[in-house]
Formats: C-alpha cells, structure tokens, sequence
C-alpha cells in the first residue's frame, strides 16, 4: 500500500470490543459491510497507547500487522522524526482509567491528545484530517477550544459516534429543509455515556429541518416521575414517544410508562422556537429510536446497532472516516457534535443542580447546515450479509 494515506491511531485503552477494537482492528482487517468485507484504502502505520493493561490487545494486534506502537503521541505522528508523517489522525479517547468528576462527567483527556496532536500540526507547518470519537470533550470549554484550534490549523475535523450511521427501520431520511414541528428520541443507558448517543441520534435528523440547526437557548433534565408530568403538561410529546417505541422490535407488552421506572429526559429549547426531546428508557429497551411530526405526518424508526461481533455500525463509521481520509472533507459537520457536546454539558450540570433548567447562550448560535450528499451508510433494515461473521 506504498500509495496509500498514512493513518495513525491515538488511543486511550486497547481491549476486546472497545472503541480501540472495533474502530482501529478494522484498519487492520477490514470492514464488515452488508455488501461485502471492504479492504480499507488507507494504511494504519502508528498507534499511541495511553494505557496498557491485562486486557490488552492492541499490543499483539499492532505486532501481528506490522503496525509500530510509539511512546508519544508526537512520535505516533512524526513516525519517530521530528515533522508530520501522516495524511491522517483517529483519536480514540474512549475507555480507560480516567476519574469522574463531580458532575459524573467522565474525564477522558480528549482535548490534551487533540493538543498535542495540533501542536505536532502547527510546529510542522501543515494539517491533516482527524477524527475524534464520540464527543469532543467532558465539558464546553475544552471542547469549544478543540473547535477553535481545528479551525485556527485548517484542521479538516469530524466526530461523533456509529448512531447516525445504524440501520434504520424502516428507512428514514428527512429531506433538508423539511417542516418539522417537533420530534423525540428514544435511547438508554448511562446519561453521559449513552446519552450522547440518544442526543446524536436526534440532532443527526433534525438538523436536517428547515432553516438547518438554529443553535440551543436552554435545556432541562429530568429523572423519575418529573418526566411523565413534563410528558402530560406537553413539554415533551407523549405521542411521538409512543410513535417512537413502536418501531423498537425488542421491547416488551408494556407501555413505556408502565416499563420504565426511574426514566431520564432531557428537553431542549432551539434558538428557533423547535422544540425536541430524548427519553432515556432504561429497563423498558435496549435500542434507539426516533419520531417526528411534520404536518400532518408522523415520521419514526428504530436506529438499531449490532449488539455483538463484528460491530459492523462501526464498519460504517470508519468507512467516513476512512472517506475524510481520502478526499480530505468530513462527511457531515462537525458542528453537530461540538453542540451535542454542549447540550450534554448543559445537561449533566442541570441534574447535578436539582434538575434546574439551564440557559445556554453559549450555544444559541451554533447554527449549521446538514449534509446535502447522503454518507455512507446500510440502508437495509438490518445486519446482512458480511456484517453478521466474524472478521478473519
């Protein structure tokens, strides 16, 4: 692959079924597609790891494909010179030993490997494609400077997770520019960690409506039996949320209110009056879905992720990924994650201040426009074909 884009790996932790695992492995072996095993375009010729432990297997898997593991997160990306030897960057900062703080926000140290990976940027005079896995930091403030410094470098910048690249059933893509009046996601989990994976979920469809994404002026969460109050005083919609969970396969008889016990919501205000909402259902399903209303219809679909081996959603992922790489241009903007990333920070704060709702001017003009060309993404109802083995 003497041809190929350079690619290196900065990383956390490295164990089975970790981000590390079903991101970086496929740089190795391939892509699980539902059309086929895809051999990647690029070559991963670096790794930095932050933390090695018992669980370790990136250490024998980098040895395996020949694939140098470096001390430093500059000499991941100089190849052990002293200037820039890469064509590209994914940044891992998932897992690992790292503190919570008081917020329960999990401090992974995302915005100190960007640095250090920007600064091997500006000290070498030239940039290349990153990708930063899920959020692009625990709080608002490191993650507004990562922003700032991709923007500073001409750093071509994208980030998020697999859930807006998850099977959808049915099929559901909004045209840009719909008129949506209002919509919900469904999701479950930890509300940090999973959270902003409901969030995405939602923000990847109605960003999409007219006008494009306006920005968010306040947010609110709430837990227990707050949230079906909020539900019957209509801050959030009863029935989209029904509409929502009526295409999730896995769940039970039950209706979601007599399913859930301790549910989590978060309610959103957009700078242009929408308003939207993520029900966490911890207990009552396992998946992630998605309602709207746009008119006179009601649009909703399960976005399904595959719970086991070969993790084929993150095939998809790394295929955009994969895509800046080779074209230089993110796949969808990285705006969407930077205010996720907020909203998040915004809502962990409200429900460690007694579920406070929680003005967020910082974010009110975060205004951006979706995608117009479709990413790379199943569009079957579910996992198929070479998605559903094992990789060799």
């Amino acid at each position: 692959m003497a041809d190929s884009k350079k690619i290196a790996a900065i990383i956390t932790t490295y164990f089975q079924h970790s981000h590390a695992d079903v991101i970086a492995t496929k740089y190795m072996k391939g892509f699980p597609t539902d059309t086929g095993l895809q051999m990647p375009r690029v070559e991963l010729v670096s790794i930095y790891l932050d933390q090695v432990d018992e669980r370790d297997i990136g250490v024998g898997l980098a040895a395996e494909h020949n694939v140098p593991i470096y001390p430093s997160i500059r000499q991941a990306l100089t190849l052990g010179g002293n200037a820039l030897a890469v064509d590209g960057v994914i940044l891992i900062g998932e897992h690992g030993d790292y503190p919570y703080n008081e917020f329960e926000q999990h401090m992974y140290p995302r915005r100190y490997m960007f640095e250090q990976i920007c600064g091997v940027f500006a000290s070498s005079g030239k940039s290349v494609p990153v990708f930063c896995d899920k959020h692009l930091a625990y709080n608002w403030d490191d993650a507004i400077w990562m922003y700032e410094r991709a923007k500073a470098l001409d750093v071509p910048f994208m980030a998020g997770s697999s859930l807006p690249l998850g099977w959808r059933k049915p099929f559901l893509e909004h045209p840009l520019d719909i008129a949506l009046e209002s919509a919900v996601g469904i999701g479950y989990g930890g509300v940090e960690s999973y959270g902003f994976h409901a969030l995405e979920t939602l923000q990847c469809m109605i960003e999409r409506r007219e006008g494009g994404e306006s920005g968010v002026v306040a947010i609110q969460c709430l837990e227990g039996e707050a949230v079906w109050e909020a539900g019957e005083a209509e801050k959030w919609s009863l029935g989209l949320a029904e509409a929502a969970c009526a295409q999730i396969e896995n769940r039970p008889d039950s209706t979601f209110i007599e399913g859930c016990p301790n549910p989590t919501a978060f309610l959103l205000e957009h700078s242009d009056g929408f308003r939207s909402a993520v029900l966490m259902l911890n207990g009552y399903v396992s998946d992630f879905a998605y309602a709207a209303k746009a008119g006179d219809t009601d649009y909703a679909t399960e976005v399904y992720l595959q719970n086991g081996p070969p993790h084929s959603h993150f095939s998809y992922l790394s295929l955009n990924i994969e895509e800046m790489f080779v074209t230089g241009v993110p796949q969808y903007p990285v705006e969407r994650t930077l205010l996720v990333t907020g909203i998040l920070d915004a809502l962990m704060h409200s429900r460690a201040d007694g579920y406070v709702r929680v003005e967020t001017p910082h974010l009110a003009k975060l205004a951006y426009r979706s995608y117009e060309k479709m990413p790379i993404r199943p569009v079957a109802p579910r996992p198929e074909g070479a998605t559903l083995g094992a990789l060799p």
